[in-house]
């Protein structure tokens, strides 16, 4: 850089001046390199430094030849007295002490080359200029020495000296370029006047030609600055603009302080939102107008550390600093500055709003945590609680009771009068509920007609008791639902920690089962958990046992259910559901041995049983059909899935996007970066990744952000009733496509049983079906078929939900499948159908032609079109009369033995 200015400077005076006064070549140069290290901050400061450049630059180009003049005048005037032979003319004052003063500055300039060197350009020009003004009141002390030479010549040489010098500092306006080029007009006057054209007068010429043309360089430089200012200038006002644009359109802004941390500026936009103005706001602390959000992680550093202790900060929450104000949240990122010294010249940084995306995270939190029907905290805001008062030390919190309560009856509401009175009945239910238990524990639901809940430091039986009682009591209170009366019962299960369980786990399933005791007990009362309740884990140990011999003796096999495109109709996959051939029991529900599974361990190996045999089944497929595997919480969290999927894809042969693994909202109950890192592996493998049963459990809509799903399966909670005017079910399922249509996501809506349910979630865009509407699962040979006789399009084959109005009864019945005949009970009937109880119907028989017998002896054939908790819902081949009904057949009411879902 050093040697790029030296070159610069050296073009402006003759080589000869260089070796002369090589002492000056690096105090030229570090001027030069004083400019250089302006450039970067000119090209975006303000005008103020591209003067300060500019005025560098005539420094590094001017002050050698103030210096020279400085010398050289005093030896030229004893060269002129003395051809004049008037040396008596030298012996004055102003002569001698002329000479004393430019020696001394000379000689101080020499001795001070390495302190300016390491000045600032500031201080450069300060003592030029003072060392120019020097120069120009001894150029006019020498001419008035010259003025007292006795030849007239000599006055009028004086006398234009003088005014050449006016001259020229008007023209050029610094002191130490006009002292120099003045001196030399008067020189050069002088000696020509006095000696005519000589020796002297061209040595003089010669020089005066030199200063000239250093002069017009000089000039040059000025113009070249002034244009440089006008284009910094312009860059500078464009600079403003694109700031303007850029804050004016956008959620960024930008801020700056100075070293006491007052701002100097800030956006306009954000002034504004502070109820105030840039104006007003410059001057003000920066940390006077905002705050840190006391949500933010970043609090164990605030702004105010930051700022004293003059460090860089990145993507700091903060908020307005008056609690007045409006609800605002803003991301802000600052960094000091210092100036060429390294001197801290105050903080600049940026900002970006973060309100909506604060209220959006925060809409999502309410959604994952909170019931969306009643309001209440939902299944995973109470595992949570609950979680975290049985992890408290032992103390006043370690005692912690669970109520768990499912309502009488309720579904009979649901069924009589529909879902839109049953939302409404569940409203007034945590409504009654919450009043019942108060600022006492913490109230939810968790889904259907069952709610939950959690009294922290409780354990005393008789309060418990009487808050039983309360809330039986109040829940069992007639509502007034769509100007009708209902009346509900409400039964609970009581457990308490540490005597029931010490975690989460034992404490809920203890509770479970002191729900079933009090409904068994009658309904409508309360029962505490106790020992004897844990006869039933006999059955289970004899199913576990069970289970591993199904294991080793393939007593499993894998049905598939279809997949259908809504748009065509096509099937476009199968869903792997796992089917248990009991050798004595027969088909057991996977409902019933899963869960099972889950506890003993077994649900990995048979979850890798039925991914193994779904990939080689599906090898038998035409190669643009999917195929879809249930993965359990337990599978997930296990590393070697990755593994495990990866050897499947291998030995079947099938290509990993044809894979699709559903994966429960359970997984996210922990979150964990092996989570994370899961979802990341199994992406990497290239196989597909379903959100299965969504909107059921956890509700997980701030993890959609992470998790990188192919496809939402929408829950079949939802798509019953949403084909009944007025129920809510039909807005989630079209809120849910739209969220997933966001992300880039399919959906699947499940459970699909209706023609008319078909029309309705094609409508509300979900992008597949899958349900008895579109067959029952089968077996890998059946699939082949299927897809071979039907060149792969689906035929609707389900009922419509629509329905004749139905009557409650309780009425017994007989009914007849093939060899098989039991007897059951008709709850509610209609001309086109009826729902019955006292039989255990298994998914598997959903579809299956009966007999049932209306009237005495008379039989009338039925088809099963649902079932679930005991109870079955039946479509008449044909219409059937009420009016033939006895009424005095009617049995008396009795109670249900099972649980109403």
């Amino acid at each position: 850089m050093a040697r790029k200015d030296f070159g610069k400077v050296r073009s402006l005076w003759p080589e000869w001046m260089l070796v002369a006064f090589h002492p000056f070549r690096a105090l030229t140069s570090t001027a030069g390199a004083f400019r250089d290290d302006l450039a970067p901050v000119s090209e975006t400061s303000d005008a103020h430094l591209n003067a300060l450049r500019a005025q560098v630059d005539q420094l590094a180009a001017t002050w050698p030849f103030a210096l020279v003049a400085l010398i050289a005048a005093p030896a030229l005037l004893w060269y002129g007295a003395f051809n004049l032979d008037r040396l008596d003319l030298l012996s004055g004052i102003e002569l001698r002490g002329s000479i004393g003063v430019g020696l001394g500055i000379f000689a101080l300039a020499l001795l001070k080359i390495p302190a300016l060197a390491e000045a600032s350009p500031h201080a450069h020009i300060r003592a030029m200029t003072l060392i120019g003004a020097a120069i120009a009141v001894l150029l006019f002390s020498l001419l008035g020495i010259s003025a007292k030479f006795p030849a007239s010549t000599v006055q009028l040489a004086a006398f234009v000296a003088i005014f050449a010098t006016i001259v020229i500092l008007v023209v050029v306006l610094h002191p130490a370029r006009a002292a120099t080029i003045g001196f030399a007009a008067a020189l050069v006057g002088t000696i020509t006047l006095q000696n005519g054209f000589g020796m002297a007068s061209g040595v003089a010429f010669a020089f005066l030609l030199c200063l000239s043309v250093a002069t017009y360089r000089l000039a040059r430089l000025d113009r070249s600055a002034a244009g440089n200012r006008g284009a910094a200038e312009v860059r500078g006002r464009m600079a403003a603009r694109l700031v303007h644009e850029f804050e004016s359109h956008t959620t960024g802004w930008f801020w700056q302080t100075d070293s006491h941390g007052r701002l100097i500026y800030l956006s306009d936009k954000v002034a504004q939102e502070l109820n105030t103005s840039d104006t007003l706001a410059i001057g003000e602390m920066l940390t006077a107008l905002f705050r840190m959000d006391s949500a933010s992680p970043e609090t164990e550093r605030t702004l105010a550390f930051h700022l004293s202790s003059r460090t860089a900060f990145s993507n700091y929450s903060v908020r307005p600093a008056s609690t007045g104000k409006l609800e605002r949240w803003w991301s802000i990122s600052g960094r000091p500055t210092v100036d060429d010294l390294g001197r801290f010249q105050g903080f600049v940084g940026s900002g970006s709003d973060l309100t909506e995306r604060r209220r959006a995270d925060a809409e999502i939190t309410r959604l994952a945590l909170f019931d969306s029907l009643t309001g209440l905290a939902n299944r995973q805001r109470m595992r949570l609680s609950l979680d975290q008062m049985l992890n408290q030390p032992s103390g006043t919190y370690r005692a912690t009771s669970l109520l768990l309560l499912d309502l009488d009856r309720f579904k009979a509401v649901n069924d009589t009068m529909g879902h839109q009175s049953g939302d409404a009945l569940l409203k007034q239910v945590g409504q009654r509920l919450q009043r019942a238990v108060g600022e006492a524990g913490l109230v939810g639901r968790l889904g259907g007609d069952e709610f939950q809940v959690v009294l922290p430091s409780e354990a005393n039986r008789e309060r418990l008791t009487d808050l039983g009682r309360s809330i039986i009591a109040a829940l069992s209170q007639p509502y007034f639902i769509d100007g009708s009366s209902v009346t509900i019962g409400c039964s609970i299960g009581i457990a308490i920690a540490p005597e029931h369980g010490r975690d989460a786990e034992t404490l809920i399933r203890n509770a479970d089962l002191a729900l079933y005791a009090a409904k068994a007990d009658g309904r409508g009362i309360h029962r505490f958990f106790r020992e004897e309740l844990l006869v039933g884990a006999q059955s289970r140990k004899q199913l576990e046992d069970d289970l591993r011999h199904a294991l080793a003796q393939d007593q499993f096999h894998v049905a598939y259910q279809p997949v259908v495109s809504t748009k065509t109709e096509r099937i476009v996959g199968y869903e792997a559901l796992i089917r248990w051939d009991h050798p004595t029991r027969g088909a057991i529900s996977p409902a019933e041995f899963v869960p099972v599974a889950e506890d003993c361990g077994l649900i990995e190996a048979i979850g890798e049983w039925v991914l193994r045999t779904a990939c080689t089944e599906a090898a038998t497929w035409p190669r643009d059909i999917r195929v879809a595997v249930n993965v359990s919480p337990i599978q997930f969290a296990n590393p070697a899935l990755p593994a495990v999927v990866t050897s499947a894809l291998a030995r079947s042969g099938i290509a990993p996007d044809r894979l699709e693994l559903e994966i429960t909202e359970g997984v996210f109950l922990d979150e964990t970066a092996s989570s994370e890192t899961m979802f990341k592996m199994l992406k990497g493998i290239g196989v597909r990744l379903a959100l299965d049963d969504f909107g059921t459990g956890y509700s997980s809509l701030g993890y959609l952000k992470k998790a990188p799903f192919d496809k939402i399966k929408i829950d079949q909670s939802f798509v019953r009733g949403a084909t009944i005017a007025g129920n809510r079910n039909a807005a989630i399922i079209g809120a849910i496509v739209t969220l997933a249509d966001t992300l880039g996501m399919e959906t699947t809506a499940e459970g699909v049983e209706g023609q008319d349910e078909i029309a309705l979630i094609r409508e509300l865009g979900c992008s597949h079906i899958q349900g008895y509407v579109y067959g029952k699962p089968a077996r890998a040979a059946e699939v082949v078929k299927q897809l071979a006789a039907a060149g792969g399009m689906a035929t609707a084959s389900g009922y419509r939900v629509s329905r004749a109005p139905r009557h409650s009864m309780i009425r017994n019945a007989r009914i007849t499948a093939g060899d098989v005949v039991g007897d059951i009970r008709i709850r509610n009937m209609s001309s086109t159908g009826a729902m019955i109880d006292g039989i255990d119907v298994d998914p598997d028989a959903i579809g299956l032609e009966i007999m049932i017998e209306l009237l005495e002896e008379q039989m009338f054939p039925a088809t099963i079109r649902w079932a679930t908790d005991g109870k079955a819902g039946l479509e008449f081949a044909q219409h059937f009369n009420l009016e033939r009904l006895n009424p005095q057949t009617a049995s008396a009411q009795m109670p249900s033995a099972r649980r109403s879902a």
